[in-house]
C-alpha cells in the first residue's frame, strides 16, 4: 500500500488549507526535527499510514518553519513539543501526542473515538 498524503507545511496559507479540508476529514500536523533521533522514529510511525482511511498528513520541519510551529502552538494552546502530532477534525486538535506517544495506532484510535462522538 502506498503512505497517506503527505504535504509539507511551511506558512500560514498552508495551514489554513489543512483546517479547511479538517472540515471534511481528519488531517494530521506532524512537527518534527530533522536532526532527531527520536523524530526519525516518529517519522517512521507516521509512514505506516498507509490504509485508506488513514489521514493526510501535513508535515513541519521545525527547523524550516519555526514561526508557523510557534503559531500552531498558539492558536491550539497546545504547548510545543518536537516531534509531536496534532489531529484535528473540524478545525480543532481531537488528539495531541509527543514524542514516543505517536503511532499510527494511537493516530488512527483517536479518529476512530471522534468518528463515533
Amino acid at each position: 500500500m502506498d503512505q497517506a498524503p503527505l504535504f509539507t507545511l511551511n506558512d500560514e496559507q498552508n495551514l489554513e488549507a489543512a483546517v479547511i479540508r479538517s472540515h471534511q476529514e481528519p488531517v494530521v500536523i506532524y512537527k518534527h526535527s530533522m536532526t532527531c533521533g527520536v523524530s526519525f522514529r516518529a517519522r517512521r510511525e507516521i509512514e505506516r499510514l498507509t490504509d485508506a482511511t488513514d489521514p493526510p498528513v501535513y508535515e513541519v520541519i521545525v527547523q524550516r518553519a519555526r514561526p508557523l510551529s510557534r503559531q500552531i502552538a498558539q492558536r491550539w494552546r497546545i504547548r510545543h513539543e518536537s516531534p509531536q502530532v496534532i489531529v484535528l477534525y473540524q478545525g480543532e486538535p481531537i488528539f495531541n501526542a509527543s514524542h514516543r506517544r505517536i503511532t499510527a495506532q494511537s493516530i488512527r484510535t483517536a479518529i476512530q473515538t471522534a468518528a463515533t462522538s
